[in-house]
């Protein structure tokens, strides 16, 4: 809900709409959906979405998405891939997914795909867990720099190059005013270097319990001293 003129209110509807366009240089042309998750009938909603794939003719339908990782700003954002199907899976130099456990939509709309026929694939960045509420250019400059190599496309991505940067400069400004902050953010930047390509994506348990712990030093730096009797 939202006012017009201060006065008339409007209500804006989720929604979700597809895109098509010729992706030039390369062989097929591309399909986007860009929208929210549904909070209701997720079945109903992924049968659409396969249904319409598959008449329209796609040949791989890949999601993208980000997830919260140990990972420094400071580094390009690691991204992930998994597919279901085996073939697929050695084609595009990914993983097999082995995760057992409650899903999201993403999940969904795999398991419509296969049920359907259709090759799937996913792709996850890596984004900072202590800037979690802020959009990540970089994750989705690295989304991006993916999907243009496994589409055989190339894609001018030179807006999202100076967000990038922006938003590294942005995020470096504000860890700067904590000591500690820097201090974890410097680890995690001699952490990711050794690693090098590879990205340890932690558990849930794991991250759940090192995000608890950040906050909850985040809490106590921040409190304002009481003295005994308050």
């Amino acid at each position: 809900m939202r006012l017009e003129e201060g006065v008339t209110r409007h209500i804006d509807w989720p929604e979700n709409v597809f895109y098509d366009g010729a992706i030039p240089g390369a062989e097929r042309d591309a399909v986007l959906l860009i929208g929210v998750e549904p909070n209701t009938r997720w079945r109903t909603f992924a049968a659409e979405i396969a249904g319409l794939a598959g008449d329209l003719g796609v040949e791989l339908v890949v999601t993208l998405g980000a997830l919260l990782a140990d990972v420094p700003h400071t580094r390009p954002a690691p991204v992930t891939g998994s597919a279901s199907d085996p073939e697929l899976v050695q084609e595009l130099g990914l993983t097999s997914s082995r995760y057992e456990g409650p899903t999201g939509i993403v999940g969904v709309l795999h398991y419509a795909c296969r049920a359907a026929g259709l090759p799937s694939a996913s792709l996850w960045a890596a984004v900072p867990h202590y800037v979690s509420l802020a959009a990540s250019p970089k994750a989705a400059l690295a989304l991006c720099e993916r999907l243009a190599a496994l589409l055989g496309a190339t894609v001018d991505l030179s807006d999202l190059q100076r967000a990038a940067e922006a938003y590294e400069l942005q995020v470096s400004a504000a860890v700067a005013q904590d000591e500690e902050t820097e201090a974890y953010v410097q680890e995690l930047e001699t952490r990711r270097d050794a690693l090098g390509e590879e990205l340890d994506v932690p558990s849930g348990d794991t991250l759940a319990a090192e995000l608890t712990r950040f906050l909850k030093e985040h809490e106590e730096r921040t409190r304002p001293d009481l003295d005994e009797d308050s």
